[in-house]
């Protein structure tokens, strides 16, 4: 006897649905920039950034979840593709913060002035 074949085209819309409602809101996010999220600040950084970076993670896991099978799969290799991703943008999001504010401070304080 041969394995069933079970048709996955749900799913994938429905994945498409998600990830296609998370980059709608993104893009509505960017495009309108709401005065409440731009100038509120949240560790160092505006809270329009925290979501977008917030929404691509999320969009970046679904993408793993689904289309890489990790939902198939034990824990330990779940967590040994996710783990060390989810360390590298809590790294790259440090760099953002401390690095930007560095360079803040080094324009602001010298004589050389903004000329971008």
């Amino acid at each position: 006897m041969g394995h069933a074949h079970e048709s996955n085209v749900g799913r994938i819309w429905k994945v498409f649905g998600i990830l296609s409602l998370i980059t709608i809101v993104e893009v509505a996010l960017g495009i309108y920039k709401p005065h409440s999220l731009l100038f509120t600040n949240v560790l160092g950084m505006n809270l329009l950034n925290w979501i977008f970076i917030i929404l691509t993670v999320a969009k970046a896991y679904g993408i793993m979840w689904a289309f890489m099978h990790l939902e198939g799969e034990v824990a330990a290799l779940r967590w040994s593709v996710v783990g060390p991703l989810v360390f590298l943008i809590i790294y790259l999001v440090f760099i953002l913060l401390v690095e930007a504010d560095y360079v803040f401070e080094v324009f602001r304080d010298s004589t050389i002035k903004w000329n971008f």
